[in-house]
């Protein structure tokens, strides 16, 4: 197991709020303030989580300042009040930011019990090996078998 400090634990905590708070705010039909406070939280735990030179180096790396655009300009336009338009913007930046993790939290869900028996299901395994073969989500070069929070936290760093 991993362990973490506490400034790491606190940016878990913040980040959880965080993601709790923006998805609180798309149910209660893109809530202004709700979103504004899932943004803050999200981007400020990610920072306690990796630290705030990892997380600037993560966001401004050249391949990725699309993907840092669209994703902190969503923040700042629901920040200004376009909820909704914003939030689009936030959710493409966001997977173009992650897409790099999304094999890891697939692989994880299938060892899970129940989820892992619905990813197995006939429709939806078949979709994910179509999303593979066209080169959407690349092979991992490390072993699903890993832990993900160590898979992830890899990722952050280099």
């Amino acid at each position: 197991m991993i362990s973490l400090s506490d400034t790491q634990k606190i940016g878990m905590g913040l980040t959880g709020f965080g993601v709790f708070f923006l998805f609180f705010g798309m149910i209660l039909f893109f809530d202004k303030a709700l979103l504004a406070i899932g943004n803050v939280l999200f981007v400020a735990g990610l920072s306690f989580v990796i630290g705030l030179e990892r997380t600037f180096r993560f966001f401004f790396q050249k391949h990725k300042m699309k993907a840092t655009g669209f994703f902190l300009g969503g923040v700042l336009i629901v920040l200004i009040g376009w909820p909704l338009i914003g939030m689009i913007l936030e959710i493409y930046g966001f997977f173009l930011l992650f897409r790099g993790f999304f094999p890891v939290v697939v692989g994880f869900i299938r060892r899970v019990p129940v989820l892992g028996y619905l990813l197995n299901l006939p429709g939806i395994s078949s979709a994910q090996k179509r999303i593979h073969s066209n080169g959407q989500l690349k092979y991992l070069p490390w072993s699903t078998n890993a832990c993900v929070a160590e898979t992830v936290l890899f990722c952050l760093y280099h």
